[in-house]
């Protein structure tokens, strides 16, 4: 079984050792990095990622609210929790340093009970942020990835592949005929149908970067990174036999006696100034193209 990833903390104090006491209490559940200055707490926490940090108000360069400001003005780091460490108690403080960025404040004398609880706190409340965050690009019946998640990864490929000149392609899928085929067999027949569908179209794709989302309904989308016409149109068919493979019986589909699938294609290599969703579009006009021709078919084109 896959151990669970130690979570990280940056401790930013100049105290040596007020440091000392923390990673002491800290350390047998939690991997430490420390800065003593604000400079070297904002290059450590863009090296590292950590999962908190523990920010004294005080430092020699610094306050601790103006760092947090900066780390929350950074993408990279704004999502990074942040509990101040001070000996000061007044409201105005606590308002700042919660104005700044800060979900919690540990003052000093730091009582080691505390620290570890507050600490515990926090993690408990990331894992589930984090989680519900991952649930939140996966589509719900399937399990794969959803539509946001696809436009996301599309618009980082697109951007990748400007820098190399590589192509990327496309591909749009619709399953034939179903609405007929809940009309006839369920709503619960067709959630399984699709269920299905996702896991030979998943086995179908042939390289880890490969990835496949359900756009919605019935409609699914491939993304193929550093993939000319050939080769996606390769993938496609295979996505296509591995459909047909399953045999699931559709009696009101004029494209077969089972479930079957069109495919359009597309691909192109991108540039700084085009569009990724043209892409997409030409995708799905190639999809409307195969339908046109009967259904059960991939068509596909070279976006110039």
């Amino acid at each position: 079984m896959t151990r669970e990833k130690r979570a990280s903390v940056l401790t930013v104090e100049d105290d040596d050792a007020i440091r000392a006491l923390i990673g002491g209490v800290l350390s047998t559940e939690c991997d430490m990095r420390s800065a003593r200055d604000g400079a070297t707490a904002l290059r450590v926490a863009a090296e590292t990622l950590p999962d908190l940090i523990l920010l004294d108000v005080g430092l020699p360069d610094t306050d601790g609210f103006d760092v947090c400001r900066r780390l929350k003005a950074n993408p990279l780091l704004a999502e990074i929790p942040v509990i101040f460490l001070t000996s000061r108690t007044s409201s105005t403080d606590e308002v700042d340093g919660l104005d700044a960025g800060g979900i919690d404040y540990i003052t000093k004398p730091i009582n080691p009970a505390i620290l570890r609880a507050r600490v515990r706190n926090q993690f408990e409340l990331k894992r589930s942020r984090d989680a519900l965050a991952r649930m939140a690009r996966l589509d719900g019946l399937t399990g794969i990835s959803n539509r946001r998640t696809f436009d996301d990864l599309l618009l980082r490929e697109w951007r990748r592949q400007a820098r190399t000149g590589q192509p990327i392609a496309v591909i749009m899928m619709d399953v034939d005929h179903f609405k007929q085929f809940n009309d006839t067999y369920g709503h619960g027949a067709g959630d399984d149908c699709l269920k299905q569908i996702t896991r030979a179209a998943e086995g179908a794709l042939q390289r880890p970067a490969d990835i496949i989302a359900r756009y919605g309904g019935e409609e699914f989308v491939a993304l193929l990174p550093d993939t000319g016409l050939d080769g996606a149109m390769a993938v496609a068919e295979g996505i296509r036999a591995a459909i047909v493979t399953l045999a699931i019986p559709h009696a009101r589909s004029s494209a077969a006696s089972h479930v079957t699938i069109s495919l359009g294609v597309a691909c192109a290599v991108p540039t700084a100034e085009s569009d990724p969703a043209a892409l997409v579009k030409t995708a799905d006009g190639q999809l409307y193209a195969a339908k046109s021709e009967g259904r059960n078919r991939a068509k596909g084109i070279e976006q110039a």
